[in-house]
């Protein structure tokens, strides 16, 4: 088995996910690659030129916990423990809380962005600890700072991300396991394309991966990406909550799913 280190990276099929991993790939990292998407994935691997004897693909869905416990424990078996592990995958839908049907979506966006982060993590955790080594990155979002019109459940999501991290980080601290969480600001994705209303600080995915990738090697424990979107949380942190809502009058809310 090789002696490079091994990364393990969900949601990368698309966006932050498939940046991370090209970033990783050319540090010279072997990759275990995670989504619903399986064939897509390969193929982009292939067209990318990634050496297949670096690259092993794993076709899960983080809301369903068999299948992405399944995915570490596969991984573990046939590339061993990972060095680095991302959890990546997340979605984010606008909900109407006066709207039935949109509680069903709410509960899509907790079991894919906080159950589905857990279910990531749960298989490596035991090993790394016994190893005494090994990384358990989280991407939050600078939306897990306020609560934004529309976006209750990714901001709360987010939230809950944040703090769920803290916690684990706490948990694993004297084992010698990092836990790092990464809070990006508007990252150019699909996932954000369709967004309505003004996104500052907009950056590139290839961009903010070469930041994400330099602060979980250097074991920051919280890291909001951009620096300027970290400025920002910070003001929305400290605003009293008058003032916070007349900054946000007028606002255009996220899109539902369909609209």
């Amino acid at each position: 088995m090789s002696t490079a280190p091994l990364v393990y990276i969900t949601g990368a099929s698309s966006g932050i996910g498939q940046a991370l991993a090209l970033r990783y790939y050319r540090a010279g990292y072997r990759l275990a690659l995670v989504a619903r998407r399986e064939g897509e994935l390969r193929q982009w691997a292939e067209r990318e030129g990634l050496e297949a004897s670096r690259v092993a693909v794993y076709g899960a869905d983080v809301r369903d916990i068999a299948s992405i416990t399944g995915a570490g424990r596969a991984c573990i078996e046939a590339q061993g423990l990972p060095d680095v592990v991302i959890a990546n995958a997340g979605i984010s839908i606008g909900i109407d809380t006066a709207i039935y049907d949109d509680l069903e979506m709410m509960r899509t966006v907790y079991e894919t962005n906080n159950i589905g982060m857990a279910a990531t993590f749960q298989p490596f955790v035991t090993p790394m600890r016994a190893r005494r080594s090994g990384t358990l990155v989280g991407i939050a979002s600078v939306a897990g700072i306020r609560g934004l019109p529309g976006h209750a459940a990714y901001c709360s999501s987010k939230a809950a991300t944040i703090s769920y991290c803290e916690s684990l980080r706490g948990e694993l601290r004297d084992v010698g396991v990092k836990v790092v969480t990464i809070a990006p600001g508007y990252v150019e994705t699909p996932l954000t394309r369709r967004n309505r209303y003004p996104m500052p600080f907009l950056m590139k995915a290839d961009a903010f991966a070469e930041r994400a990738f330099r602060t979980i090697s250097a074991g920051h424990s919280y890291r909001v990406i951009p620096w300027q979107m970290a400025l920002v949380a910070k003001l929305l942190r400290a605003l009293p909550n008058a003032v916070f809502d007349l900054a946000l009058a007028g606002r255009p809310r996220k899109q539902r799913q369909g609209e």
